[in-house]
């Protein structure tokens, strides 16, 4: 199912607007019909007689997608697939184009980017494809064979996170923290800007090349910088969010008041609340308010629902137009299954956006709760086929799990499983199978090396808040926190203690002696994260499963929901008519009795 941050999202719009690519994670691409609204296309397991990914476990669902962008190739063919690539960069390294309408691999370049590919850009026209990853070098590409054209060094010992070119192909400004602007034909650098202290996420220039916008992460706000070839560092406009921005659009205004042309903004956080702002000059820009588009949600069912909540998750500024308005095309809802919708936006006017359950699948507990079918309906809807596949649900519900060869692992009694039944809204999945006894209590011999004294009190079988872990894992020498590591790592390896309780302190450790470790035993590192590794990828898997279950039993309750109304509805027309046929009878025999005394 779609997630509550935008970030772990992965999207892209085709040039007119009329198909959405997306991503949400697990490998997997969608394409979305926005004018329909229902999935075009699907790629999971391309075929490719070229080998689209080389060794293949699973095609698509063993790739690693880092970003994307969506590249027009002939603008005259409207609502045709084969005008345009999908261009994907991965965490391997390579650089992939899709062809939508035919379904395989146009052009792949391998290790075009050692260490993962972090950001692509194109030019509003032009053949040529710009990459960027963390080798600090940009690539340029072109669009049509994927051929290596040129490539320089942006930065010489940092990984580049974001990348843009203006519009007419005159600029390429790279970032880390930090963000430089080359000349696109001959490399030189021509400005230098410093502000971020953390790593720039998503970065573009305005629709005249003359201003770049960016944002970090963990920082709430957008920075607006002027391209005039000065020393001048510092920005001269600041955007303030509530959360930090994870896409960022724009568009040119030309007042007739103003000599100079402003801008309009356009942000989504990563929250997935979009923003909107308005200024007929820069310094108008500084000083407005943003107007902010959300999802409404005033039946209060996505307020029960504690998994991935509906949000904006991808827009696209198209018009701008006076006075102060705009119009944004939104793509909101649920991942698996979008609402598409064009806004008009008033500079100031917030916006609110119907939410909808459709393809949201709430817990079977709160399912359970109403007895009308009627109110089961509302609580449960059911998922096309289409988009049952990426059905995943938090907290999967155990009901009864008993071994029949083996009684150690089994419900011992009635009032234990009615425990674990009612702890299921609250319990995640391993916490329910280790109540059950399916999963093993810790190791007596750890369970000793676990030394209170180690954590200085603190129970491991509680959660603590993070400024308690940090402090006691300063107070430790390295050699203790070492030990300790190693025992942690076992644990969480056994599945004796939930990854929630264990994995903060893991982190700590790593992060104020991780120097120490690795001279220890580098090899620890290297385990510890093919574990990590290892559960991420048996974890999607067990959350599709989780969710198909679900969705099945909520069809399966919802079905006999409706039977068991057909029987009362049919005993009920029954009873009528015996009562009718009752009524009939005796009527005709009091009749007859009247007969009788009148003769």
């Amino acid at each position: 199912m779609g997630s509550s941050n935008v970030s772990d999202i992965l999207t892209s719009f085709s040039p007119a607007l009329d198909f959405l690519a997306i991503s949400p994670g697990d490998g997997r691409i969608k394409i979305w019909d926005t004018v329909k609204g229902q999935v075009q296309t699907e790629f999971s397991d391309v075929a490719s007689n070229e080998g689209i990914f080389g060794k293949q476990e699973g095609g698509h669902l063993s790739m690693d997608y880092t970003c994307m962008k969506w590249l027009s190739v002939d603008k005259k063919k409207k609502r045709k697939l084969g005008t345009s690539l999908l261009v994907l960069g991965t965490g391997g390294g390579d650089v992939l184009a899709l062809d939508v309408s035919a379904g395989h691999l146009k052009w792949r370049v391998n290790d075009c980017h050692p260490g993962g590919v972090n950001a692509i850009s194109f030019p509003t026209h032009g053949p040529r494809i710009y990459t960027a990853g963390a080798d600090g070098m940009v690539c340029d590409l072109d669009s049509m064979s994927g051929n290596l054209l040129q490539k320089f060094s942006a930065f010489s010992s940092k990984a580049i996170s974001s990348v843009s070119i203006s519009p007419e192909g005159k600029w390429i400004a790279t970032a880390a923290a930090q963000i430089k602007i080359f000349n696109a034909s001959n490399h030189k650098k021509v400005q230098k800007f410093s502000g971020h202290p953390g790593t720039v996420r998503c970065m573009i220039f305005s629709e005249d090349g003359r201003y770049v916008l960016s944002s970090a992460v963990g920082e709430r706000y957008v920075a607006v910088w002027k391209i005039d070839g000065g020393k001048n560092k510092s920005a001269c406009a600041f955007l303030a969010m509530d959360h930090p921005a994870v896409f960022l659009d724009s568009r040119c205004t030309k007042s007739r008041d103003a000599d100079d042309e402003g801008l309009c903004v356009l942000g989504i956080s990563e929250v997935g609340v979009c923003y909107f702002w308005h200024g007929k000059t820069i310094d108008e820009l500084r000083i407005s308010k943003p107007t902010k588009i959300s999802i409404s949600d005033d039946d209060g069912v996505l307020k029960k629902y504690k998994g991935a909540v509906p949000n904006v998750f991808a827009a696209k500024l198209q018009t701008v137009s006076e006075p102060a308005c705009g119009h944004v095309f939104l793509a909101y809802g649920l991942v698996i299954k979008p609402s598409f919708e064009k806004v008009l936006v008033h500079s100031g006017t917030d916006l609110k956006l119907n939410s909808s359950d459709d393809g949201i699948l709430l817990p079977i507990s709160q399912s359970h709760k109403s007895k009308k079918t009627s109110k089961m309906q509302d609580l449960v809807t059911a998922l096309d086929r289409a988009n049952a596949d990426g059905a995943l649900l938090p907290k999967p519900k155990v009901l009864d799990l008993i071994d029949g060869k083996n009684g150690a692992n089994s419900v011992a009694n009635k009032d234990d499983a009615d425990k674990v039944d009612v702890d299921a809204g609250t319990l995640c999945m391993e916490d329910q199978l280790r109540a059950l006894g399916i999963l093993g209590n810790i190791d007596p011999t750890l369970s000793s090396m676990l030394d209170s004294k180690m954590l200085k009190g603190i129970n491991l079988e509680a959660s603590v808040p993070l400024k308690k872990v940090k402090a006691a894992i300063l107070s430790m020498e390295p050699d203790d926190a070492f030990n300790l590591l190693k025992i942690l790592v076992d644990v969480w390896l056994s599945r004796s203690r939930s990854g929630r309780l264990v994995l903060p302190w893991i982190s700590c450790i790593l992060v104020y002696h991780g120097n120490y470790v690795k001279s220890q035993e580098p090899k620890l590192l290297d385990s510890l994260y093919e574990l990590t590794k290892s559960k991420g990828v048996a974890m999607n898997s067990l959350f599709q499963l989780s969710g198909r279950l679900q969705l099945v039993s909520a069809q399966i309750d919802k079905a006999t929901n409706y039977k068991s109304h057909v029987v009362e509805n049919d005993e009920q027309i029954e009873e009528s008519e015996d009562e009718d046929v009752d009524e009939v009878f005796y009527g005709d025999e009091d009749s007859q009795t009247s007969s009788d005394s009148d003769n």
